[in-house]
């Protein structure tokens, strides 16, 4: 066969003069764009995990025009910015005493103050929370155990009960119920020194 034969040209894999072939990948979505989109862009506000998929040229484009507030006033984008410090979570303000909004905190237990603050479907907290409920109350020590018999009290007595015990010894033998008596002195003293160690042992 030669080679100038128009039955040899009529065979040739790409005739003469067709543009080379694009690369395979999706198509850039900028309008009139026919190049390969493999950069992606975020949709925008409210489409959240969508994208665009734009060829380099147009990305570049894309990414300096895009502004994610467009339409918000300056208030709405402040309160977004101090919003985004924390999160975008839930808070409360400091000195509720343990209490959140809906749930009471009740116990001493932070096991207790989460489980009733939380969803906690597999019960992990209830094990915890069980424990602390069921864990004896701490035994006083040899010195507390001392001072709770100064105030006449045995070592089950609780904060509220040696409050109101301290109340009643200190009416009972302060100096101007006792016509200034030493005995009813020295017993004060030793009432006051007894409720001030508990004090400061955390017992009160």
């Amino acid at each position: 066969m030669k080679l100038d034969s128009k039955h040899f040209d009529s065979i040739r894999a790409k005739p003469v003069g067709e543009e080379t072939a694009r690369p395979a990948g999706p198509t850039c979505q900028w309008k009139g764009c026919h190049d390969v989109g493999l950069y992606k862009a975020p949709v925008g506000r409210g489409h959240e995990g969508k994208y665009y998929l734009f060829c380099l040229e147009h990305v570049r484009q894309f990414n300096a025009s895009y502004n994610y507030f467009e339409g918000w006033s300056t208030a709405e984008v402040e309160a977004f910015q101090k919003d985004a410090i924390i999160g975008h979570r839930p808070t409360w303000k400091t000195g509720t005493s343990g209490e959140v909004p809906g749930y009471r905190y009740r116990g001493s237990s932070a096991a207790a103050g989460f489980a009733g603050a939380f969803a906690d479907p597999h019960g992990f907290l209830n094990g915890r929370l069980k424990r602390d409920q069921a864990a004896p109350a701490r035994r006083p020590k040899p010195l507390e155990r001392k001072a709770l018999e100064a105030l006449s009290l045995d070592e089950r007595a609780d904060r509220e009960r040696i409050k109101a015990r301290f109340k009643e010894l200190v009416k009972r033998h302060h100096p101007d119920a006792n016509g200034g008596d030493k005995r009813s002195e020295n017993k004060l003293r030793e009432i006051i020194q007894a409720y001030n160690y508990l004090k400061q042992a955390g017992l009160v």
